[in-house]
């Protein structure tokens, strides 16, 4: 069975991500590939968030919540606009989509979470990364994760 993965063309694993994709400039999504999507799954979901962010914020900030991706989706085009289909939470912007990095402090470096899931998700549009976690509990398949820095 081939590895689940999650890639970009914009950055590598641990890379810094290009400052485009930063919630102060283009704020548009880097564009994301993955392959190895295991056969049962029927739903993907993606959490982008900022661990580093719980000394400034007071908890890992969410950027990206998005579920009920298609498994035969290869990839995630720059500036993506979701099918109707597919859910996207709110981030702790309290904007709906995509909120690019925008470290107050230091250098962070934030996390592409990518779910493959036995089952689509049923979530308001309101739903944070935390609904959409408890939601997939016990649906999760199998996890992969890119990781990106991003400088102040």
């Amino acid at each position: 069975m081939p590895e689940f993965t999650l890639t970009s063309s914009a950055f590598a694993d641990g890379d810094r991500i290009p400052e485009e994709y930063g919630y102060g400039e283009s704020n548009v999504n880097p564009p994301l590939e993955f392959g190895g999507v295991p056969d049962e799954a029927e739903a993907l979901a993606l959490v982008v968030d900022d661990p580093d962010a719980v000394e400034p914020a007071g908890k890992v900030w969410d950027h990206w919540i998005v579920w009920n991706i298609s498994p035969e989706r290869e990839r995630i085009p720059e500036d993506w606009n979701p099918d109707a289909d597919v859910g996207e939470g709110t981030n702790d912007f309290g904007e709906r989509g995509y909120g690019g990095p925008n470290p107050p402090d230091r250098e962070h470096t934030y996390r592409f979470r990518l779910f493959a899931l036995e089952s689509p998700l049923d979530l308001e549009a309101e739903a944070d990364a935390d609904d959409l976690e408890s939601a997939a509990a016990g649906r999760v398949i199998e996890t992969t994760t890119l990781e990106g820095t991003y400088p102040v």
